[in-house]
């Protein structure tokens, strides 16, 4: 498990334990908070598509799915 201190995700980088269509390496662009100023969601986006994705930060400390870094 991942340990992710949410204030300092923003432009952190991540790789997809699962890639798909060629998308590996991401990089969290916005982070979402809500009213509080608590993180909720953050912003992926696939380094080599431009895609980007929302979910919730969370998922992020799960590392059969998410590595931190580039690898």
């Amino acid at each position: 498990m991942n340990r992710i201190n949410p204030s300092k995700l923003l432009l952190s980088k991540w790789t997809a334990a699962l890639p798909q269509n060629r998308e590996k390496h991401f990089l969290v662009t916005e982070l979402h908070r809500d009213e509080d100023g608590v993180v909720q969601e953050v912003e992926l986006q696939a380094v080599l598509t431009r895609r980007c994705e929302q979910m919730d930060w969370h998922a992020l400390q799960d590392d059969r799915h998410w590595r931190m870094g580039w690898r």
